[in-house]
């Protein structure tokens, strides 16, 4: 178990069965609130489950869980989830891991975002991959942020390019990299 900047205790672990309605939960939380995903209504636990299943070999495209414990109470609760996918299904680019992270909104601004990208980046690390890259709001200001603390460089912005839930403007997309 690893202790974060803000004294949470919190460890991240393989995603299981049972955290499905939690990834759930949490990935539909970020479509309701707006910009962290191009989803623009909630979406199924299946459709969920099938996400997850789309990451094969597991061994090598993890989807993790990050477990917050309440050192008051004991409990113990999924604050977020996190993956490396295949960043393109061409051969050529299999040494590329797409990174995706998501935190519940109660957890935000207390280092688990940091902590589940480091995680993300050494497991890349450990699998070979030979570049990171993740595709983010460019007016997300906390994901903005992280991917500049991990040395991740902006390599191009698709403008004017998406929708968020309740807004009727299209937003700018940025694509960013990092060299591991």
């Amino acid at each position: 178990m690893l202790l974060s900047e803000t004294m949470l205790n919190y460890v991240i672990r393989p995603a299981e069965e049972s955290d499905l309605t939690a990834i759930t939960d949490i990935y539909n939380e970020a479509v309701i609130r707006g910009g962290a995903s191009a989803d623009l209504e909630p979406v199924s636990r299946e459709v969920r489950r099938a996400w997850v299943d789309s990451h094969q070999p597991r061994e090598q495209y993890p989807v993790v869980v990050i477990d917050v414990t309440d050192e008051a109470t004991g409990e113990t609760v999924t604050a977020g989830f996190g993956s490396l996918s295949k960043f393109h299904p061409r051969a050529g680019y299999d040494g590329i891991a797409e990174l995706s992270y998501y935190i519940a909104a109660r957890f935000h601004g207390q280092g688990l975002g940091t902590a589940m990208v480091d995680w993300l980046l050494q497991a890349a690390v450990e699998r070979g991959f030979h570049h990171a890259t993740t595709i983010i709001y460019a007016d997300n200001a906390g994901s903005v942020a992280l991917m500049r603390h991990f040395g991740f460089t902006r390599f191009g912005v698709l403008p004017a390019a998406v929708k968020v839930v309740g807004d009727n403007e299209l937003h700018d997309m940025s694509y960013w990299f990092k060299t591991l």
